[in-house]
């Protein structure tokens, strides 16, 4: 496996586009997105555990039904959540990429990010779906540009695998900066791949992978009502069909584990306001989950995220947020040491803290990259969670986010 570019093009046989169509203020910022397959593709998704849910996601689940879909519209600025004719909307978005690209409105994957509760203007979406068909090709970045929000960068991602030894290509586009903490933020995921795979087997990798990738990432704790993450898969790779367990399915799990794990960390990189990306990394738990659940609170501690943005070695906030994050650990057992560019050094062995020089822990803190690395015993699971931390500005972006 290796990594290649042109993110949801990758693939043969899809094209993609982004423009700008009004729904947005800036005429500069694009806002409405499309990815096409030649053919009907094998589709999975995954979507948030919030009980308010987006409009565009009770849509897409809908056309997804089947376990097929050929084309994904989404558009920035308005979330489409909360508003008695937002199903209404999304249907007739996937109308409109049946009228204007002809890919049937049931085979349609829509989504919308933006704010919460504002009526969405189909006429400009409407409007602008002859410039978004004309401008398909090989324009992932167009595409990822037009479903940002607050994303400072884009974040886009591809690599290639084989199966059954034919070459297959798998490629993403992701937004998400706030309201990141998925239960499986805004967070949407569209991914692409050439690779013949049944539904039910594509559904598979998938859930089992956001386990380990999307629900480790954790930017403000706020988990989104329009988080969605969905693949679609057109076999035009030439592969026999992955139809059960074996090496070529192994394949194809690990390149959408690599796909998804790489976007993870662009979207905790890039967190509204954050000026560090955390990783943190716990071993030696007796079960994954007790790892996870250890993991996932050392990166959603707004005391240990504030103690990382003023280089603060502060271990005592992570080893608080192990003990009351539920895991099943041995708190005496606890050794953590904080690591970076800068150098890698030990702060508490044992659940208790040692000796450690703080001028050296303060240089290794202000890079822009920091592992917390955790050990709770002698067990064999690992977990890893991203983040960042927690800044002035991520005050200053939500206060006023509809202006």
């Amino acid at each position: 496996m290796k990594e290649i570019s042109s993110g949801v093009c990758a693939p043969k046989g899809y094209k993609a586009a982004g423009v700008h169509c009004g729904i947005r203020k800036n005429q500069s910022k694009k806002d409405l997105a499309l990815i096409v397959s030649e053919t009907r593709a094998a589709a999975a998704a995954v979507y948030t555990c919030n009980l308010v849910k987006s409009a565009p996601i009770k849509v897409t689940k809908a056309n997804l039904s089947d376990g097929y879909a050929q084309a994904v519209i989404c558009n920035s600025g308005i979330a489409n959540t909360c508003r008695a004719e937002g199903v209404e909307m999304a249907q007739r978005m996937c109308e409109l990429v049946e009228q204007a690209a002809g890919v049937p409105a049931g085979d349609v994957i829509v989504g919308s990010t933006g704010v919460i509760g504002a009526p969405l203007p189909i006429e400009c979406i409407e409007a602008g779906m002859p410039a978004l068909v004309s401008a398909l090709g090989d324009h992932s970045a167009d595409a990822e540009a037009a479903i940002m929000t607050t994303d400072t960068v884009p974040k886009e991602f591809a690599v290639e695998f084989e199966a059954d030894g034919m070459v297959c290509r798998m490629g993403g586009i992701a937004k998400g900066s706030g309201m990141i903490h998925p239960n499986m933020a805004t967070m949407l995921v569209f991914i692409t791949t050439d690779c013949a795979i049944t539904p039910e087997l594509l559904q598979k990798s998938l859930s089992s992978n956001v386990k380990t990738t999307f629900n480790m990432v954790s930017v403000d704790g706020d988990t989104s009502t329009n988080d969605m993450v969905s693949v679609m898969a057109n076999g035009m790779a030439g592969n026999p069909p992955i139809t059960g367990p074996g090496a070529d399915y192994d394949a194809f799990d690990t390149a959408l584990n690599a796909v998804m794990t790489a976007l993870c960390k662009m979207i905790a990189a890039d967190g509204e306001g954050a000026s560090k990306f955390l990783e943190c990394v716990v071993s030696g738990a007796d079960t994954y989950e007790a790892a996870a659940l250890s993991a996932k609170s050392v990166i959603c501690s707004s005391l240990f995220k504030a103690a990382m943005f003023g280089a603060d070695a502060n271990w005592g906030r992570a080893l608080c947020a192990i003990g009351y994050s539920g895991a099943d650990v041995d708190v005496e057992q606890v050794r953590m040491s904080f690591k970076s560019a800068a150098g890698e050094i030990l702060v508490c062995d044992h659940g208790i803290g040692v000796d450690f020089d703080e001028e050296k822990a303060k240089k290794i803190l202000t890079e822009k990259e920091i592992q917390i690395l955790i050990s709770v015993g002698p067990g064999s699971h690992t977990a890893t969670a991203w983040g960042c931390d927690l800044t002035y500005d991520y005050v200053k972006i939500n206060g006023d986010y509809r202006s």
